[in-house]
């Protein structure tokens, strides 16, 4: 999530994906957890701010879903796959 939207989000709210392997596919899923930092920090090479880059950018904060019905193995999903994310905030 970008982080101004993760004030809004928070574990157990549903969750849909969409997989563009799969688009006619959708996939039931609620929040696990919300990382307790940006994807940044746990970078192998996080962003050098030293070099005067000051340039404002939104950083997203990993978010953890979890199949509400576990994994179909007639639809696998595979980590790097591109998809879509839809919260439904409380």
């Amino acid at each position: 999530l970008k982080e101004t939207e993760v004030a809004d989000a928070a574990p157990g709210d549903r969750a849909e994906i969409q997989v563009d392997a799969y688009p006619h596919r959708k996939f039931a899923a609620h929040v696990e957890s919300i990382s307790a930092a940006t994807g940044a920090k746990f970078s192998l090479l996080p962003p050098d701010n030293a070099t005067g880059n000051f340039t404002k950018v939104v950083q997203r904060i990993p978010v953890k879903l979890r199949l509400d019905h576990g994994q179909d193995p007639r639809h696998p999903l595979r980590p790097g796959m591109s998809a879509q994310v839809t919260i439904t905030t409380r």
